[in-house]
């Protein structure tokens, strides 16, 4: 019976995943207990994932910082293995009460033996051909024992059946009992671990082929890195002599390059200062002349005084004849100094720092062929500008100015853009939405849009997956079409902004609300935003995937260009002050050729910047 109680025991005390007994145990939330280094096994095995899956019943346990030191220790288990640890085995097969030590284990037999008994056991016939272990070795943890599974329930009885269908050992007696009816399939315990055993070996030689394919390719990925690591050590040191040489250069081309900065606005700074004296002179004449003429606390009565007094007025009348001071001619000089540029070079030698340059404004300044019509304006698939007008039809542009056509002019256009096929998408003053082809035919497609009632004034943009976009005023949200038309796939809102305007950018719209920019995901949601407090803005995406911002001064018809990055942040300025004729609506957009020229367009006029 204390064998029996003994091998109950030694059963309880193995590890369910090395089948050894346990090593610094560990309990999971589930209750269930591992060594610990079979859970840092098992947690490896999930990467950087802080939640570790019971192998017995797969509840999932909470890893602090992936330590599994930190789960708690089970110490009734780790008290009971140190007590077991730390009893003699005695002979099994002695008769008598004072039963000598064990000195070996025989794992066919399941017994211990001393010495006497290993001596008589070994020359039994039947029974040299067991595998018999020293005690010694198995305390030292060099062999492990391989146990016979006793029933908890007859614990005389062997585990010599296994159950497929419940997952589980037992013994005849239990099988006979539990395990007869329909669905239970019990085969021999022996025949269960060979195939387990199988089936552990074929998955082990599986692993090891995959593992050397692995091995093949980190192999292979070491050898790459180092390729690139030489390549990047090569091209360090050639950057490095590169960089020593290039620096004496450099700094004599930054030097030059000031020296011409310098030269090309101090002559203007030079002419603003003469002005600005000649004005100072003049303020200076009229003070003077104006105290000593106003000073007199009395009319001279002297006829000297008196016709000093009279050349003194007339002095100051003459001075009082001179014109109010021009504004025209130091705005001129200003644009003059602002318009230089340093241009970086874009070619190969970068040695070379770039240039000074003056930018050249304005090309062309295009009156449309109807007054205060315009609404819409986008690039063409093909490099050209079409400038949508609501009195009727889409009027095109060539890079240079020129007035090419006009197509649709029998339908009112409040929006226009260009699917990938080159179709078009018209949205007109009733927030319709309608597909022609390249030559103007109407199609068949409809679309179901917010009214002008539901939704206000409405503006399109198409991206690049041939998505349509339409923002509403009113409404303020923004509804997203497919090209087959029906209804809005989804929703944009707009909270707390009204879209006047929106722009495809990439996976991003950039909306255009009075004085503010907003670059907003498909989702709604504002990525950044740029408020020009008292101005009007429009906005639209640069060929070089930059964010070109219009800046319009509509009182004093003044509009200015700047290039931001796509967080908003400024790059440059493109254009500034320029002076535009003076539209009754203050309604603007801009665009970019994809030959790199700004097109600015006002309801009455279009403007081209190179």
């Amino acid at each position: 019976m204390a064998d029996t109680l003994k091998n109950v025991i030694a059963q309880s005390l193995e590890c369910p995943v090395c089948l050894n007994t346990f090593t610094d145990p560990k309990i999971l939330s589930c209750s269930h207990t591992y060594c610990k280094a079979c859970l840092d096994n098992l947690l490896g095995c999930n990467g950087n994932d802080q939640m570790l899956r019971c192998p017995v019943c797969r509840a999932e346990t909470q890893v602090p910082n992936q330590e599994v030191s930190k789960l708690p220790a089970n110490l009734a288990l780790k008290s009971l293995i140190e007590d077991m640890n730390n009893q003699y085995q005695f002979c099994s097969n002695c008769k008598s009460e004072d039963k000598p030590k064990a000195v070996v284990y025989c794992q066919d037999c399941g017994r211990y033996f001393c010495i006497t008994c290993h001596s008589t056991h070994s020359q039994w016939p039947d029974f040299t051909s067991h595998e018999v272990l020293a005690l010694s070795e198995i305390v030292s943890g060099k062999v492990s024992v391989r146990r016979y599974r006793k029933c908890r329930k007859h614990p005389k009885e062997d585990e010599e059946c296994f159950c497929s269908d419940c997952r589980r050992f037992a013994c005849f007696r239990c099988v006979v009992m539990e395990h007869t009816n329909k669905g239970h399939l019990v085969i021999e315990a022996g025949v269960y671990e060979s195939s387990h055993v199988k089936s552990f070996e074929d998955l082990k030689s599986k692993a090891n082929k995959k593992r050397s394919c692995f091995q093949k390719y980190v192999d292979f990925i070491n050898e790459q890195k180092e390729r690139v690591s030489n390549v990047q050590k090569q091209c360090t040191d050639d950057i490095n002599k590169a960089y020593e040489e290039s620096v004496r250069q450099l700094a004599k081309k930054k030097e030059i390059l000031i020296g011409e900065v310098q030269g090309m606005t101090e002559g203007v700074k030079k002419d603003l200062e003469e002005m600005k004296k000649s004005a100072q002179e003049h303020i200076t004449h009229l003070t003077t002349i104006a105290d000593v003429v106003t000073n007199k606390t009395k009319i001279p009565l002297d006829m000297d005084a008196l016709a000093a007094h009279d050349t003194l007025c007339q002095d100051l009348q003459e001075a009082l004849k001179q014109e109010d001071p021009d504004y025209k001619q130091p705005r001129q000089l200003s644009k003059k100094g602002k318009s230089v540029r340093f241009k970086r070079n874009g070619g190969m030698d970068e040695r070379a720092l770039g240039k000074i340059v003056v930018a050249n404004l304005v090309a062309k300044n295009i009156a449309l062929s109807t007054k205060e019509s315009m609404i819409a304006m986008v690039g063409t698939p093909d490099g050209r500008m079409a400038v949508g007008v609501w009195t009727g039809g889409v009027e095109i542009f060539s890079a240079d100015g020129q007035y090419q056509q006009k197509i649709l002019k029998y339908y009112s256009i409040y929006g226009v853009g260009f699917l990938s096929d080159d179709r078009y998408v018209i949205l007109d003053n009733s927030n319709n939405i309608t597909l022609y082809t390249l030559e103007y035919t109407k199609l068949n497609v409809m679309f179901e849009t917010l009214s002008r009632d539901k939704g206000g004034f409405a503006s399109l943009a198409v991206d690049g997956d041939d998505q349509i976009y339409v923002s509403y005023r009113k409404a303020e949200k923004i509804q997203v079409f497919s090209p087959e038309g029906g209804k809005a796939i989804r929703e944009i809102p707009c909270d707390g902004y009204v879209p006047d305007q929106i722009t495809n950018y990439n996976d991003y719209l950039i909306t255009k609300s009075g004085d503010t920019i907003r670059l907003i995901d498909k989702q709604g949601v504002v990525k950044y935003q740029l408020t020009k407090a008292g101005d009007d803005v429009t906005a639209a995406v640069s060929g070089e995937n930059t964010i070109l911002i219009a800046t319009v001064k509509h009182d004093v018809c003044l509009v200015s260009i700047d290039e931001y990055t796509k967080k908003l942040k400024h790059v440059q300025n493109l254009v500034i002050d320029y002076k535009i004729e003076k539209p009754v609506r203050g309604w603007y957009t801009l665009q970019q050729y994809r030959s790199g020229e700004i097109a600015f367009c006002t309801p009455d006029r279009l403007y081209i910047f190179h």
